[in-house]
C-alpha cells in the first residue's frame, strides 16, 4: 500500500517541502483550542472562549481567498514569510492582552490580526504537488498524503497544546503554535526549486475563469462540516472537564483525527472506480451519522472509541473535495480555489464553536454535541448538489 506514497515522495524536493508544510500547519490544530484553554482558564467562560476563537477563525476565513490570490500572483516565497510574521506578532499580542487583562476589545483585535494573517500553507502545498506531478493517480496519492499529514497535525496539535497549557502554563501551547508556524513556513517558502511559477493567474492581463458553481457548492459543504468540527472541538473540551479529566480533551480530539489518518492512508492507496463526487456524498453522510451517538456517551473510554470510528469518514471526504477542485479549477487559480474550500471550513468553525460554547454554558456538553450533528446533516444535504464538470465524469 505504501508504494504509491514512496513514488510521489521520491520526486526531487517532495519530501522536504511536504515535511516543512507539516510543521507549518501545526497552528491550524493548536490555536483555536489553545485560545479556548487560555481564555476559559483566565475568565471561567466557555462562551467567551468560543467567541474569541471564533473571531480568530472568522478573520482567517475572510482573508484566506485573498491569501490564495496573492500566492498565485506573487509567488509562495514572497507572500508566505510576510504573512506568517504578521500572524506571529498578532498571536503574541493576543496572549499578552489576555494575561495582562487588557480591555476585552484588544483581545478581539489581536485575535483578528493573527487569524487574518495566517498563511494558506495547506493550499500552497497542494498547489505545489499539482505543479510537480502530471499523472492524475499520483496527484490523488499526493492529496491523500497531505490529508493524512493534516490528520497528523490534528493528532499531535491538540495533545501538545492541551499538555502544555494544562501542565505548564496557559500560554505555553499557543507559544508552541507560534514557533512551529513561523519556523515551518519559512522553511517551506525557502524551497524555491519546487515552487510553482508566480504570475500564472494573469497571462496577457487576463485571469482564467473560475468554475464558481463547482467551487461554491464545495465551499458550502466545507462550511457545514467546519461547523461540525468547531462544535465538536469545543464540546469535547467541555465533556472532558465534566468528567473531571480536563487534560484528556486533547487526547480525545487526537483519537478522532487518528481515525481520519488511517482512512486517509487507505484512500490514497486505492484506485477508485467511483468518482470523487460520489465519495464526497457518501463521506459527508457518514460524518453526520458519526455525530449522532456522541450526545449519549457518558464515559471517556466509550467517547474515545466512538470518536475513533467517526474519524474514519473525515479524510476520504476532504480528499474527494480537494480532488474535485484540482481537476476542475484552472492551474492559475488553483491556490485560490483550494483556499476557498479552506475558507468554507474555517468560516463554519466559528459559528459552530460559538453556538456549541453557548449550549455548553447553559445545557452542558451532551446537549452541545447536537450542534455538531446539525452541521453534519447540513453537510450531507449540501453534498448532494456537488456535481463535477464533464472532465470528471467516469
Amino acid at each position: 500500500m505504501l508504494d504509491s506514497y514512496r513514488r510521489v515522495l521520491a520526486r526531487p524536493g517532495a519530501l522536504a517541502f511536504s515535511s516543512a508544510a507539516l510543521v507549518a500547519r501545526l497552528p491550524i490544530s493548536m490555536v483555536g483550542l489553545g485560545i479556548v484553554l487560555l481564555v476559559e482558564e483566565r475568565t471561567g467562560s466557555y462562551g467567551l472562549a468560543g467567541t474569541v476563537s471564533a473571531v480568530f477563525v472568522l478573520a482567517e476565513a475572510a482573508f484566506a481567498v485573498l491569501h490564495g490570490r496573492w500566492v498565485d500572483h506573487y509567488g509562495q516565497a514572497r507572500v508566505l514569510p510576510l504573512a506568517i510574521s504578521v500572524f506571529g506578532g498578532g498571536l503574541a499580542l493576543m496572549m499578552l492582552a489576555v494575561e495582562q487583562d487588557w480591555p476585552r476589545a484588544w483581545t478581539y483585535v489581536f485575535a483578528a490580526v493573527a487569524g487574518a494573517a495566517l498563511p494558506q500553507v495547506g493550499a500552497s502545498v497542494r498547489t505545489r504537488w499539482s505543479h510537480l506531478l502530471d499523472d492524475p493517480g499520483e496527484k490523488q496519492t499526493a492529496f491523500a498524503l497531505e490529508a493524512v499529514l493534516d490528520e497528523v497535525v490534528f493528532v499531535v496539535g491538540p495533545v501538545l497544546v492541551t499538555l502544555l497549557a494544562t501542565s505548564w502554563h496557559p500560554v505555553a501551547g499557543l507559544s508552541a503554535a507560534l514557533v512551529s508556524g513561523v519556523v515551518g513556513t519559512f522553511a517551506f517558502a525557502a524551497q524555491r526549486r519546487t515552487e510553482p511559477p508566480a504570475g500564472r493567474s494573469a497571462p496577457a492581463g487576463a485571469r482564467p475563469t473560475m468554475p464558481w458553481r463547482l467551487v461554491l457548492t464545495l465551499a458550502l459543504v466545507c462550511l457545514t462540516l467546519g461547523a461540525l468540527f468547531g462544535a465538536a472541538e469545543v464540546t469535547t473540551v467541555a465533556f472532558a472537564e465534566e468528567q473531571g479529566m480536563r487534560w484528556v480533551a486533547g487526547w480525545l480530539l487526537a483519537v478522532w483525527s487518528l481515525g481520519s489518518l488511517v482512512a486517509g492512508l487507505v484512500t490514497g492507496a486505492i484506485a477508485w472506480r467511483r468518482g470523487p463526487d460520489v465519495r464526497l456524498r457518501w463521506g459527508s453522510a457518514a460524518m453526520a451519522l458519526a455525530m449522532a451517538p456522541l450526545m449519549f456517551v457518558q464515559s471517556v473510554p466509550v467517547m474515545a472509541v466512538v470518536l475513533l470510528v467517526g474519524g474514519l469518514a473525515i479524510a476520504p471526504t476532504m480528499i474527494a473535495a480537494m480532488t474535485m477542485v484540482e481537476q476542475g479549477v484552472p492551474a492559475g487559480r488553483l491556490t485560490e480555489g483550494m483556499a476557498i474550500l479552506h475558507t468554507g471550513i474555517v468560516a463554519g468553525v466559528a459559528p459552530g464553536a460559538s453556538v456549541a460554547g453557548f449550549v455548553v454554558d447553559h445545557s452542558g456538553a451532551s446537549a452541545a454535541y447536537a450542534v455538531a450533528l446539525a452541521g453534519g446533516v447540513l453537510g450531507a444535504l449540501a453534498a448532494q448538489a456537488a456535481r463535477p464538470g464533464p472532465s470528471l465524469r467516469t
